[in-house]
């Protein structure tokens, strides 16, 4: 198995942040057939398959905040406010993806991309364990 961290900012705002390209580098890097395991090793953020750029990362912050509002219900409390949700958030969006790799590329479909999603603004610096497994 091939293994990397790639580092990630993502702000002090909600974000949904794009990784496809890094995740593409590794899976090229790596070659040949296999899986691509994507992991965020952080218990308030989670990565997603999905269509970006065309108004769905917007969607989803404002799912996720319709199902997981940033107000004083957590008992979680520490941090800003609402940060008990991010303690949630990964049951919803979960910490990692499995993805499949053909020839050295991700067998995505075309307008999938791979996301870190991060509603913790208390913590702006994230890591993205990437594992190659040959096929």
């Amino acid at each position: 198995m091939e293994s990397t961290v790639v580092r990630v900012t993502t702000g002090t705002q909600e974000a949904v942040h794009d990784i496809t390209a890094e995740c593409e580098r590794f899976a090229a890097a790596a070659g040949g057939d296999g899986l691509l395991h994507v992991f965020v090793p952080h218990a308030t953020a989670g990565i997603a398959v999905i269509e970006l750029g065309a108004g769905s990362d917007d969607d989803l912050l404002a799912s996720l905040g319709d199902l997981l509002p940033a107000d004083d219900r957590w008992r979680h409390r520490h941090g800003s406010q609402g940060h008990g949700r991010s303690h949630v958030m990964p049951a919803l969006v979960p910490p990692y993806a499995m993805l499949p790799v053909v020839d050295g590329r991700l067998a995505l479909g075309t307008w999938q991309s791979v996301a870190l999603v991060d509603l913790n603004v208390d913590n702006p610096e994230r890591q993205v364990r990437l594992s190659f497994l040959k096929g």
